[in-house]
């Protein structure tokens, strides 16, 4: 009957109009995929026939396809409006039942939950409080609390020094406190094994009398090492003291063999077998280099493997006059060491004589005009009287003073945090030094401050004093590790803007226990300026970079999202935090999803289990943050099958209107 053959072509008409209807009404709702009508004819088979000859029984709607293809990228200015360039899906939680979209209108609920406009949880991945996202997919959250502050425990300076800066200091007359006989820069061994490893320096009263007659003096205990003398001098006016220590070994005096120990300071060195001397003394000085040796460095001379007696020597270098104390276990070998250059002192040590002591050499400079005068309280070392009294034009005219930039070559500050979050201002000075004795060419001095205040360790007493550390350079600019100080900042005690002590954590000083590296979490004020990265070279000084890892409290003011999925939540201080990494899911059949309202689809059969990971892996696509994806619906495609879809329609009914008159016409024969 030709009415239900236009019946049919009605019923498939009418839900080509809906789909049709539907993508035009949805040509502005974000995330839409439109739909087109599948159609196909119907024929009534017989068993013997298979329809041949059949006119045919009209026309059936086979399947309402989705495309899936991607619609256009548009910008807004919501962070949370969230477009996917590429395959994927969003993955949602709807009250427990997993959800896909393609809509990226995203919020944040009164629980700090990222739900689309419907309610559905967005998935992600959380990653933890360093920043590192983990596999399993929770629920995106965004933490409205603030952010702790973090004490600084790391400065990490690109900085380069220029070489070819002057040396700013010009000195006079220099007083060498080794002049002073045994009393310091020789080498002392014990009496006795029970005997303490000490150097003999005596316990000693100074005085500065200044040019206006004015005095100032300080007491130094017996044992103390040249360079805890020196930073007492130099705390005196118009006294600027250093030292330095340094013991010498030829290869052709060192005949240690394999197996046995050397000691330096407490630390053991191994003697390789299968090597000469010269390559012992050469393998020594490599370790020395790479130890834990705090100031201690080794330098390398002369020549190797020579016909005649060997020229190598090893010059054992402490660039803080710290005292250098040996100790040798051996079954039959010995080693000659000698004391500071220009000092006629030396041992040598081996299984009877296996200890000894070299002092540092100290080096004192007044102001003109001023007299410094030492008194042996024990008597326990005649010859200090040869100090006497030091007088003369002695002069330094650039003795580093922060308040003066004409005693330093540069200087750069940056901000730092104590573990309250308060906010303090620690400052590098830097001074070139002139090449000679024990200092190395292309060595530069660094000093420290905070606030404007000292901040190294105290020698004697509970003062602080200045923070000095030495930066050696390699020929083609880059830093000598080895020959460098390793720089901690070991006695920063915080203080408030009236100079009283804050309440945040203290400092913790080498001679408790503060070390490198700093433990984590931290528990003082310490805290490391990794030099690694700075460069000496021929042009002006410059602050490449500047970082370092303490921040203050904050509050949240934002969230990002960058290409991967990686949330990361902005606050008031400067930082910013990743929270979570935004999950996609794809299908093998996206096709196969089946609608479910809300711009979201169900996982079926048909469409395959999900493939869920992260944004711009695999087959996923990846995210655009502050933009959403239009529909993909085409209003003039739309239209045109809008006049098609009717066109059908009429034409069905007018099928409708033409068989009624057919049957009419033989009704009324």
């Amino acid at each position: 009957m030709p009415f239900n053959v236009a019946l049919s072509g009605l019923r498939a008409s009418s839900t080509d109009l809906e789909v049709t209807g539907n993508n035009i009404a949805n040509a502005s709702t974000v995330g839409f995929k439109q739909s087109r009508t599948e159609f196909g004819d119907i024929y009534s088979n017989s068993f013997l026939s298979g329809g041949v000859g059949s006119p045919g029984s009209g026309v059936e709607v086979q399947n309402v396809r989705q495309l899936f293809d991607g619609g256009n990228i548009s910008g807004t200015d919501r962070s949370l409006d969230l477009a996917i360039k590429g395959r994927g899906f969003y993955v949602l939680n709807d009250g427990g039942e997993t959800k896909y979209s393609r809509a990226g209108q995203f919020g944040v609920d009164k629980d700090g939950f990222v739900v689309n406009s419907n309610g559905m949880n967005l998935q992600g991945f959380v990653a933890d409080e360093d920043g590192n996202v983990g596999g399993v997919l929770a629920d995106v959250k965004v933490e409205e609390s603030g952010l702790e502050p973090r004490r600084t425990t790391l400065i990490d300076p690109k900085l380069n020094l220029d070489s070819s800066g002057p040396v700013l200091e010009e000195r006079g007359v220099q007083l060498n406190a080794a002049n002073a006989g045994t009393a310091a820069g020789v080498i002392t061994t014990p009496g006795a094994p029970a005997d303490p490893l000490v150097n003999t320096f005596p316990e000693v009263d100074w005085t500065i009398t200044l040019a206006d007659g004015t005095t100032a003096g300080v007491l130094t205990a017996a044992g103390a090492s040249a360079g805890a003398v020196a930073a007492s001098l130099s705390a005196l006016p118009g006294v600027d003291a250093s030292a330095s220590t340094s013991a010498t070994i030829v290869a052709s005096t060192f005949s240690l063999d394999p197996g046995d120990t050397f000691t330096i300071n407490q630390v053991p060195f191994t003697i390789g077998a299968g090597l000469s001397n010269d390559d012992r003394l050469e393998q020594l000085a490599q370790d020395i280099n790479t130890s834990s040796l705090g100031g201690v460095s080794a330098v390398l001379t002369g020549t190797n493997g020579g016909t005649g007696a060997s020229e190598l020597t090893l010059n054992i270098i402490h660039n803080q006059g710290g005292d250098l104390k040996f100790n040798v276990a051996s079954l039959a070998g010995s080693v000659d060491v000698a004391a500071n250059e220009n000092v006629a002192s030396s041992e040598t040590l081996n299984t009877a004589n296996n200890r000894a002591v070299v002092a540092g050499i100290l080096t004192v400079i007044t102001d003109e005009g001023s007299t410094l005068s030492a008194e042996d309280v024990v008597a326990a070392a005649p010859d200090l009287s040869i100090i006497g009294d030091f007088t003369g034009v002695p002069f330094l005219n650039n003795e580093f003073n922060p308040l003066d930039s004409g005693t330093y070559n540069h200087a750069t500050s940056t901000e730092i945090y104590d573990s309250l979050g308060n906010s303090h201002i620690q400052t590098m000075y830097f001074v070139k030094k002139s090449a000679g004795g024990a200092a190395q060419p292309n060595t530069w001095q660094m000093h420290v401050q905070i606030d404007g205040k000292d901040v190294g360790d105290p020698v004697v007493g509970v003062e602080p004093t200045r923070a000095s550390f030495w930066l050696v350079f390699n020929p083609d600019g880059s830093m000598n590790t080895n020959l460098s100080d390793q720089v901690l900042i070991s006695n920063w005690n915080p203080l408030d803007a009236q100079g009283n002590a804050n309440g945040a954590a203290g400092p913790n000083n080498v001679v408790d226990g503060g070390s490198l590296p700093i433990p984590d979490p931290a528990s003082s004020s310490n805290f490391e300026i990794d030099m690694g990265g700075t460069t000496q070279y021929g042009s002006p000084f410059s602050v490449n970079d500047m970082k370092q890892n303490g921040y203050t409290t904050g509050r949240l003011v934002g969230l990002d999202v960058d290409d991967s999925g990686m949330m990361f939540a902005r606050y008031t201080n400067g930082e910013s935090r990743v929270l979570n990494q935004i999950a996609l899911a794809n299908f093998n059949n996206e096709e196969g999803l089946s609608p479910s309202g809300g711009t979201a689809w169900v996982q079926t059969f048909d469409s395959g289990s999900p493939i869920v990971g992260a944004p711009g892996t695999a087959s996923l696509g990846s995210i655009k943050s502050s933009s959403v994806e239009e529909s993909n619906v085409n209003l003039s495609d739309q239209l045109v099958n809008l006049i098609i879809a009717q066109r059908n329609y009429q034409a069905n009914a007018k099928t409708i209107e033409t068989a009624d008159q057919v049957t009419q016409t033989i009704l009324n024969i």
